[in-house]
Parts: structure tokens; C-alpha cells; sequence
């Protein structure tokens, strides 16, 4: 695909553009989890009635990417994006007034259906609008500005719901959310619609609307996207009660756990980028983190380092999951050549809200058996899964010059 040169400025502007939505769709997402213990003592439910929630989320999530990648390549991915952001906002405002267990149900599943614009959205606008040698670098700061959103997520709500209580703090969060989703209008400008690309690819003989779906690298890597959810929505979700349970902290500090976690998370993606940019061997980069990632989180499921080693090991462990993170969108973007629309990347990347979907389920029911220690022990053995299929993604992509 040829396209016109852009210069460092209007990228950043799309990178600006992208990152604020990026943020806000994972902060969103990392709202609840961190209420959970309010949320479950003041609605009398269990840690797996709780999972059942997310599992919705996910769920729904997972079944809207797709969907929300033809719709992406019907409509443009920047009216979906600012779309998807408000129904998300609304949806957390929402689960903040829902007076009972079951109505936060349906509130999930609409916030699911929110949550599933922003990869096919996100990676159609980049690809589109980036110039394609500094496409390392605008993956990592996409990747960073949503695990900021993580990280930031924990602490602002917290700190809220202290002063005006768990319900108090997603109807505040819910309505900042739909102030981004009006800030991305103004700007919308600044992106490339990349549809006229996907109409030329269309108009030439292929291999019809589902086919390029079903090739075997876009299979594997939906599925090693379906085993990093499992392993990452299973330390955002679910780290807090596991520490506190394993090793008696208290939640202040396990929540300062789980922040350091993502904050080392996004230190690793920053590097990666750059690492990206200047290595051929992607699939080397993305093993190795996440080997490094398994042998840490191992550390913790034993319950022998002091509490107060916690966050530089989980910080060490977040890091190394980042730094595979632009590598592995190399590795799609590799996989997915000159068919990189938006249903293939909302294809690919629903294989996360499987994975999401399944997790706390899981999960739940092992805290609700008192088994912690389980629970990171499962995330160390999908950490070390997910190389196996980084392997198969490089093995079976054909080589692919860069874009020009």
C-alpha cells in the first residue's frame, strides 16, 4: 500500500488522538475489579458471582469485536471509536447507580459492547495514518497509554470511593469518560480513513469477506491473544484479593502492587517500541519476555518474598510482558499483510476477550477455594503457553516487506 508521507508532527497528533482513547477505553475496563471487596460486602455475593460480571464483559466484548471490525470498515473507525468510548463512559456511570447484583449484569454487557470498538478502531487509524517506519514506536505508545489507563484506574477509584463511596466513584469516572468521547470529535480530523485502501483490496479477486479471517497465522494469533488475556486480565482482576489472602496485606498495599505491575507494564512497551523498530526477530523478543514474566510470577505464587518485595517483582514482571507487546503487534501486522482492515484486527484481537471471558470465572472459583497460590501458578503456565504460539505465528507468516 503506498501512502503519502506524513511528518512527525501530524503522527504524533494521530498517536495523541488515539492514545487519549486508548487510556480512557483501559481505564474504564479497571474500574470495577478494584471495588470488588466494597462491592462484594455491600452486595452480599461471592468472589465468582463477581468473575460472572467480568465474564459478561468480556464476553460481550469478544462478540462485538468482530462485528465492530465490519462496522469499522462500513462507517470509519473514527465515528466507532467515539461511539464505543461514550457507551462504555455511560455504561460504568450506570453500574454505579445499579441497586442490585443482577442488574449489574446487563451494565456489563453493555459496557462489553462499548469496550470492543477500540483494537479494530485503534490499529485501522495507525495503520492508516502512521508513516509506516515509525509504526514500532506508535504501537508502543498505543500500548502504553492504555496500560496507563490501568495503572491509573486502581488509585483514582480508590481513592473515590473513599471520599463518596464505590458508587459514587464510577458515576464520576462514567461521566469524565463521555467528556474524552467529546474531546475525540473535536478531533477527529486528524486521522487517514483508511477505507479507500480496503476498497481497492476488495474490488481485486480474493478471497471473499470471511476468507482472509481464516488463515492459519490469523488463527494462531487469535488464539495466542485469547492465552496473554488469560494471564493478564488474571493479575488485573484478581491480584489484589490473591495478595491479600497470600500474604495478609493490606489492600492499600496490594493495590499499590498492582500498580507497580502496570506501571512497569508500560516502561516495558515504551522500550519495546524502540526494540521493535530495530529487530528483525520479533517472535525471539515476545518468548523471552514472557519466559522472564513466568519465572517471576512463579516467585510469587510461593509466598516467600516479603510483602515489601512485591511490587519491584511484579513491576520486573510487568516489564518483561511489555516489552513483547510491540513485537507481537509486528508479529500480526506480519501475519496479516496487505489485509490488515478492521475486521481482521477485530478478528484477531477478540481472541483477548475470550481469554478475558473465561479468566474469572476461573479464577473466582479458585479464590472462593482459598487457593491464591493457584492462581498465579495458572498465569505462569498460560505465560509459558503463549510462547508456543508467538513460535507458530513467525513459522507460518509469510515474510512481508515493510509498508512504503
Amino acid at each position: 500500500m503506498v501512502t503519502t508521507a506524513r511528518s512527525l508532527r501530524q503522527d504524533v497528533h494521530v498517536i495523541g488522538f488515539i492514545g487519549g482513547a486508548h487510556f480512557t477505553s483501559h481505564f474504564l475496563q479497571l474500574c470495577l475489579p478494584p471495588l470488588f471487596p466494597l462491592i462484594r460486602e455491600e452486595l452480599g455475593v461471592s468472589w465468582a458471582e463477581l468473575g460472572v460480571v467480568m465474564s459478561v464483559f468480556y464476553a460481550s466484548s469478544g462478540i462485538g469485536q468482530t462485528i465492530a471490525g465490519f462496522l469499522v470498515d462500513r462507517v470509519g473507525a473514527a465515528r466507532v471509536l467515539i461511539g464505543g468510548t461514550a457507551l462504555f463512559a455511560t455504561a460504568i456511570g450506570l453500574a454505579g447507580l445499579a441497586p442490585t447484583y443482577v442488574l449489574l449484569l446487563p451494565v456489563a454487557m453493555l459496557a462489553g459492547l462499548g469496550n470492543c470498538v477500540y483494537h479494530p478502531a485503534d490499529f485501522a487509524i495507525v495503520n492508516a495514518s502512521v508513516e509506516p517506519r515509525r509504526l514500532g514506536r506508535a504501537y508502543s505508545l498505543h500500548s502504553i497509554s492504555g496500560n496507563l489507563g490501568w495503572a491509573a484506574a486502581p488509585a483514582v477509584v480508590v481513592g473515590l470511593s473513599a471520599v463518596i463511596g464505590w458508587r459514587g466513584a464510577l458515576v464520576t469516572v462514567g461521566g469524565l469518560g463521555l467528556l474524552v468521547a467529546a474531546a475525540l470529535a473535536s478531533q477527529r480530523t486528524v486521522v487517514v480513513d483508511h477505507r479507500e485502501p480496503v476498497r481497492r483490496a476488495a474490488s481485486r479477486p480474493g478471497r471473499g469477506v470471511v476468507g482472509p479471517l481464516l488463515t492459519a497465522p490469523i488463527v494462531v494469533a487469535f488464539f495466542y491473544f485469547a492465552l496473554l488475556a488469560m494471564a493478564l486480565i488474571g493479575l488485573k482482576t484478581f491480584a489484589v484479593p490473591a495478595l491479600v489472602t497470600l500474604y495478609d496485606a493490606p489492600l492499600a498495599l496490594a493495590t499499590g502492587v498492582l500498580t507497580a505491575l502496570l506501571l512497569g507494564n508500560a516502561a516495558g512497551i515504551l522500550a519495546g517500541g524502540f526494540v521493535a523498530d530495530r529487530m528483525r526477530r520479533h517472535e525471539m523478543v515476545a518468548a523471552a519476555g514472557m519466559l522472564v514474566a513466568a519465572v517471576l510470577t512463579v516467585g510469587v505464587a510461593t509466598a516467600a518474598p516479603p510483602p515489601a518485595l512485591l511490587a519491584p517483582i511484579l513491576g520486573l514482571a510487568g516489564f518483561a510482558m511489555g516489552l513483547t507487546s510491540p513485537a507481537r503487534d509486528m508479529l500480526v501486522r506480519s501475519a496479516t499483510a496487505t489485509t490488515a482492515s478492521g475486521k481482521v484486527f477485530g478478528f484477531v484481537y477478540s481472541g483477548l476477550d475470550l481469554g478475558a471471558a473465561l479468566t474469572p470465572l476461573l479464577f473466582g472459583w479458585l479464590l472462593d477455594r482459598g487457593e491464591p497460590r493457584a492462581m498465579f501458578l495458572v498465569v505462569a503456565g498460560v505465560m509459558v503457553l503463549t510462547i508456543l504460539t508467538i513460535v507458530q505465528i513467525r513459522r507460518q507468516a509469510a515474510p512481508v516487506p515493510a509498508r512504503t
